[in-house]
């Protein structure tokens, strides 16, 4: 299964009635100044194809997604986190240091704010619906 987008662009999928999510997107598009990175929700038709092809566990992984066509490869968590920073720009960039540390550490923390989320920042009744300047960073 081909999941359909262009080879220049990696594709952040993400949880779309998720407010943190939400606004780490609108962060991730102010700085993407050298236009690499589509967005889409994990609920989205994409999504779908996305975690089907990858045979993702949603009640396991419910987080970011960064997947890399050329690649073909899927990352996941405090990964996809950390390889999307590392591509911003000063200083977002140098939260890529934070890569050397082994994921199972990394992921302790990205799991205690990912399960949390909810609770701290809200919740949307259904995914962000782009401006007409950002629809065309999203993809369905």
């Amino acid at each position: 299964m081909k999941v359909d987008i262009p080879n220049n662009k990696q594709l952040i999928l993400f949880d779309g009635v998720c407010n943190l999510c939400n606004s780490s997107v609108l962060y991730v598009i102010k700085r993407d100044i050298k236009n690499q990175f589509l967005f889409a929700p994990l609920q989205s038709n994409i999504g779908k194809q996305v975690i089907k092809k990858f045979k993702i566990d949603t009640d396991e992984t419910d987080s970011i997604l960064l997947y890399n066509p050329i690649k073909d490869k899927l990352s996941y968590k405090s990964t996809a986190a950390l390889l999307t920073a590392k591509h911003l720009g000063f200083p977002t960039n140098i939260l890529a240091v934070f890569l050397i540390l082994p994921a199972f550490l990394r992921n302790w923390f990205y799991n205690y704010i990912a399960k949390n989320r909810y609770k701290w920042y809200g919740k949307k009744e259904s995914c962000i619906i782009p401006s007409p300047e950002l629809k065309a960073k999203f993809i369905d």
